[in-house]
């Protein structure tokens, strides 16, 4: 007879939870794995910035210096990335989820998430930063903490019940909980964009250590939102018009992206900047790298970076941007995704994404400009990656938004439809192209 389900013994539960030593030991790596990842997430933070505002010095000398120094730096991190760690190339993200599907064989993981590449993206996407790159550190952080967390493999007790799958989840999700500073984003970026086959023995054990991540980036850099806290002004009527121009507009305007950037990464396209992509991609860099520095030189440095500057004093209404700064910063993330640099896009696209809000505020004359800047990130990020919960998620606790929850929901949800029209998932389709042939059924 199978046995009853209603039924329950508490001393084999207590001693299955609590005094199983195999079982402590489980928590215990995975706990101690998960805070190393989150102070990893730290540094590479504070390398970053630091790398950033070496690049910020340098361009002080002249507006002319970046167009010597960036193609230079890109040219090389991209001969560095191709020559030493090509799975350390591009956002980080699409490699996790190519790494946790069941068709990639174990012996291929190493090639897309390890300790080694992970501290390769640390180097690598610091430079680009170093040379005044438009890139964002959130997507390399997703393949940094996993491929730290995958390293705990080793240290675990033989039927422990964690899976790689789990190690490579909760890694991921880590990444972003330590470095937007938002734990529930990071549970909720594991649930919609990684988890696939969620293991509900080890479900708890897991969220745990994305929350540990979470508060390991907290107590180094304080429990404030990383851009401070928004006054919205009252939430009614008057917005639902520019805000509900605000969503289509990203919307659109974020599935473009998009699909920009999945034509020129898969590089398939018959015109000649694919083919010279293909034949000599690090010259092909050095020309990205030049573009970027003549945009950065026309924007008054302004695009310069992962742009988080500039969506802070937009949303504290202290930024001066150039009229056409939307179109320029889009371009310039474009071209350094496009360049093979690794980059990730959430910083960029929510600097786009605010820009544009603030755009439509100036448009349509409403008065509470910040508001219509947090829809413009909420919507610019949530059709960029297809991914609305993550990025209401994001930009909520980013900004301390719980006023306007339902007003950020719908924007994402809306925006993130409109940009399906126009793009498939952006990192589904790119994780795509990291894994093997399926065979034709």
């Amino acid at each position: 007879m199978p046995p009853d389900p209603s039924s329950h013994d508490v001393r084999s539960a207590f001693q299955r939870e609590f005094v199983s030593p195999n079982l402590w030991r489980t928590r215990i790596v995975v706990v101690s794995m998960a805070a190393l990842a989150g102070l990893v997430v730290v540094a590479f933070t504070w390398l970053a910035e630091g790398a950033f505002g070496l690049f910020g010095d340098l361009a002080a000398n002249g507006w002319w210096t970046p167009l010597l120094w960036t193609p230079l730096c890109c040219a090389a991190i991209v001969w560095v990335t191709r020559r030493y760690a090509r799975g350390a190339a591009g956002s980080g993200i699409p490699q996790v989820m190519a790494a946790l599907d069941p068709a990639l064989s174990g012996g291929r993981r190493p090639l897309l998430v390890s300790l080694r590449l992970s501290i390769a993206k640390i180097a690598l996407t610091s430079a680009g930063l170093l040379g005044g790159m438009s890139l964002g550190r959130e997507g390399p952080s997703v393949q940094i903490a996993a491929g730290v967390m995958l390293g705990a493999r080793r240290w675990l007790p033989r039927g422990s019940g964690v899976s790689a799958h789990s190690l490579l989840v909760a890694g991921g999700a880590a990444g972003i909980a330590a470095a937007f500073n938002t734990p529930l984003a990071g549970i909720m970026f594991a649930i919609e964009e990684l988890s696939r086959a969620p293991e509900q023995r080890n479900s708890g054990l897991i969220v745990a250590g994305i929350v540990l991540a979470g508060l390991i980036a907290v107590s180094v850099y304080g429990n404030g939102t990383h851009f401070g806290v928004i006054h919205p002004g009252p939430i009614g009527l008057t917005l639902l018009g520019p805000g509900l121009l605000a969503a289509l507009a990203s919307g659109c305007a974020g599935g473009l992206f998009a699909r920009l950037l999945l034509t020129s990464l898969r590089g398939v396209s018959p015109d000649w900047p694919t083919r010279l992509r293909a034949r000599h991609p690090v010259w092909f860099a050095a020309g990205c790298g030049l573009l970027v520095a003549a945009i950065g030189a026309i924007s008054g440095g302004t695009t310069y970076g992962s742009g988080n500057e500039t969506t802070r004093a937009l949303l504290e209404n202290e930024a001066s941007l150039p009229p056409a700064f939307v179109l320029l910063k889009f371009i310039a993330t474009w071209l350094t995704a496009w360049s093979g640099v690794p980059a990730g896009i959430f910083a960029p696209s929510l600097s786009i994404g605010a820009a544009l809000g603030h755009d439509i505020a100036l448009l349509t004359g409403y008065p509470h400009g910040a508001a219509l800047i947090a829809l413009g990130m909420v919507g610019f990020l949530a059709a960029a990656t297809q991914a609305p919960l993550t990025a209401f998620i994001i930009v909520m606790e980013m900004v301390d938004g719980h006023s306007m929850v339902l007003s950020l929901m719908a924007c994402a949800v809306v925006a993130s439809t409109v940009s399906r029209v126009w793009s498939p998932p952006l990192y589904g389709a790119l994780a795509a192209i990291q894994l093997p042939p399926r065979p034709p059924r």
